[in-house]
């Protein structure tokens, strides 16, 4: 069973040691679930996803500069690590928490008493440890295929961060499992690609998404939003349903598909692509995810984009006769406002990078 107060761990050494010490002496299987803090529903029930998945939980708790550009919001991302105790404590389920202060410090571990957001100022502008002028880091992941499309034209540094920190996290817990939520979908499917290709001995899961009481995917950057700024966001969820519910009628031209996105959403673009490969589709053969996103805010010191996916899934692309989808053959995953796509232009999307 797991302790009614888990171990608060921020040292990468004591980590490690500690689930080395772990599998040696108990033979336990280790899930990790990666977050990046300011938890809500949508991460708890990551946990419970992650008690049903091994012996021992870990939850990690770091804002990574290494996904963020300069301006975008990493020295005002929400942080609440007290909260955050709470929430966990509350569902229970949690081992150990891993909250380092600095994943880039290159040997030189704490300072800051573990706080999270390894960053420093130059004046009023935070600048990230990864950085040339915060300190610099050299060293980077990349899924080169997969990170081209989709978000990582608007947010070139995003997905190596993302690839880079987690691989770290991975290093250093050295789990068996590893939870993520499929809100961030091509995330997803970058780190599953990433495991494979360098052989990483994790299981990566996806988790659906949760959703508050309007239907909004949950995310900690929904903070930001104001009544109208939700209320567009919404709209995307909307055109999702009527996009599936075409598809279930036999229209299957993604053209069409997007088309009416584009038209009832202001600043959106949507692109229909491969479950797996993340390439664009025309029409409708197989299992494919239709990625919606939008710009809300025109305040770029807070700016937010909206992203949402619809996964489809429906026969191999080798078969020979049309797509008659069937209802429960597709089902939604609805509106993220924490990993943008791209656009705000109302073009579609142009094959790129991310964050």
């Amino acid at each position: 069973m797991p302790p009614p107060h888990p171990l608060i761990i921020t040292s990468k050494s004591e980590m490690r040691n500690w689930s080395r010490t772990l599998r040696s002496t108990t033979k336990s299987t280790i899930c990790l679930v990666p977050t990046m803090g300011s938890l809500h529903a949508g991460h708890l029930s990551l946990i419970a996803e992650a008690r049903t998945r091994a012996d021992v939980v870990v939850v990690s708790i770091y804002v990574n500069p290494g996904q963020f550009s300069r301006g975008e919001d990493l020295g005002s991302y929400p942080m609440d690590f007290e909260g955050d105790l709470g929430k966990i404590r509350g569902v229970g389920g949690v081992d150990a928490v891993f909250h380092p202060y600095n994943l880039y410090d290159h040997g030189e571990e704490g300072g800051g008493g573990g706080g999270g957001r390894d960053t420093n100022r130059k004046g009023d502008e935070v600048v990230s440890c990864v950085e040339e002028r915060g300190g610099g880091h050299e060293t980077w992941v990349r899924v080169e295929k997969l990170e081209k499309g989709l978000c990582g034209k608007s947010r070139p540094l995003f997905f190596r961060g993302v690839a880079t920190v987690v691989t770290k996290l991975f290093n250093i817990v050295e789990p068996d499992v590893a939870i993520f939520g499929k809100k961030d979908y091509q995330q997803l499917r970058i780190i599953q690609r990433m495991v494979r290709d360098l052989d990483l001995p994790v299981q990566i899961i996806g988790a659906e998404i949760i959703r508050e009481d309007d239907g909004l995917a949950m995310s900690s950057r929904n903070a930001y939003l104001s009544p109208d700024e939700r209320e567009k966001a919404l709209s995307i969820n909307r055109s999702l349903f009527k996009a599936k519910s075409d598809v279930l009628k036999g229209q299957l031209d993604c053209r069409e598909l997007k088309k009416f996105v584009a038209e009832s959403i202001q600043g959106a673009a949507g692109r229909i692509v491969d479950q797996e490969s993340l390439e664009p589709v025309e029409e409708i053969t197989g299992p494919v995810v239709f990625c919606v996103a939008a710009w809300l805010m025109e305040d770029l010191a807070r700016k937010v984009e909206t992203s949402s996916v619809m996964p489809s899934t429906i026969p191999s692309s080798s078969s020979t006769h049309r797509f008659q989808p069937k209802q429960g053959q597709i089902t939604e995953l609805f509106p993220s406002s924490s990993s943008p796509l791209q656009s705000s232009s109302g073009k579609e999307f142009e094959e790129s990078a991310h964050e």
